[in-house]
């Protein structure tokens, strides 16, 4: 498709809904709007989770479609539907007396907005480890379903920051047998952690780790505090994860915390299977309400959620058409 995304101009414009985000939930979900005849407007700050890494995976029919291109496309496929896309940042939210959203984008532009789709994602907080950032979605990687082919029956370090180091060793040892754990800032093992890294040859490294060694445009080790460099190929952390949620505190609504076990692992806006949030009229999808969710999980969602849209928008555009069909058969 070769059809250029509309952008909307300075002055005041109604919107069915307005989604906060453009990447695959937000766009999916916009999709599906549009599909239905909805006035859909993509607000994109161009600030994808996923934009420093080369491919998208587990994507059934866009295996290895680079992040930018599949949003590219997804952009066209809206406008092709006569959805607008913007570019920018949604800088606030208020809530209407009479129902609705006033949606406040840089500019000094204001949109308005029946109901609102936040598909902003999350962050990710790195380890302050020299090296960590700069490679990030390159040779420092978190997710083996995303990257674990890439670099299968390769070394693999396991950057610990938390109990959950371990069970990452564990989980990356099925994509090579040359694992080892870097305790870093992990607290010591059990008994029983050790005995299981040790069954699945899983080597624990300890001390703190000083930076990532890179040769060129490739990783090629971790150096730890006392000097000694262990070669890896690819480095493994769990970050820590925060929801993009600043916009909907004014709404009243908070993300919430995260654990597993005993382990902080970020945040997340609560909502219900369909996205659905406790302000009424604000739905959510993607990475902001659950940070496991993959590309093609988040695009899922965006389509779950904006189908859960449409339907409160038709219950309320019906019981406008009742309440005013009863106030016309009065008058008769």
């Amino acid at each position: 498709m070769g059809t250029t995304p509309r952008t909307v101009c300075a002055m005041t414009t109604q919107y069915d809904v307005v989604v906060v985000g453009g990447g695959a939930a937000g766009l999916s979900g916009a999709l599906t709007l549009a599909r239905a005849g909805r006035a859909v407007l993509v607000v994109d700050a161009g600030e994808p989770r996923n934009a420093p890494a080369g491919h998208v995976h587990n994507y059934l029919g866009r295996e290895g479609t680079p992040p930018a291109e599949l949003y590219a496309r997804g952009r066209e496929e809206v406008a092709g539907y006569g959805g607008d896309t913007v570019p920018g940042r949604v800088t606030g939210v208020t809530r209407r007396e009479g129902g609705g959203f006033d949606v406040r984008l840089d500019q000094s532009r204001s949109v308005g907005a029946g109901r609102l789709l936040v598909t902003t994602g999350l962050v990710d907080e790195l380890p302050d480890v020299p090296g960590v950032a700069e490679r990030w979605g390159l040779d420092v990687l978190h997710c083996p379903y995303c990257h674990g082919h890439e670099v299968r029956d390769q070394p693999i370090g396991i950057l610990g920051t938390s109990a959950s180091g371990v069970h990452g060793a564990l989980l990356w040892r099925a994509w090579s047998p040359d694992v080892t754990l870097f305790l870093h800032t992990a607290p010591a093992l059990t008994e029983e952690q050790a005995e299981q890294l040790a069954a699945r040859d899983i080597d624990v490294v300890a001390g703190r780790v000083a930076a990532l060694e890179v040769s060129g445009d490739r990783l090629t080790g971790v150096r730890l505090a006392d000097g000694t460099v262990v070669p890896r190929s690819a480095v493994v952390v769990t970050a820590r994860v925060a929801a993009r949620a600043e916009l909907l505190s004014a709404l009243g609504l908070e993300s919430a915390e995260l654990r597993m076990g005993d382990t902080v692992m970020g945040s997340a806006v609560p909502a219900d299977p369909t996205g659905a949030t406790a302000v009424p009229g604000v739905w959510v999808a993607g990475n902001v309400t659950d940070l496991r969710a993959q590309v093609i999980t988040s695009a899922a969602a965006g389509v779950n959620a904006a189908a859960a849209l449409n339907a409160d928008l038709i219950a309320e555009e019906t019981a406008r058409a009742v309440a005013e069909r009863r106030r016309a058969t009065v008058g008769v």
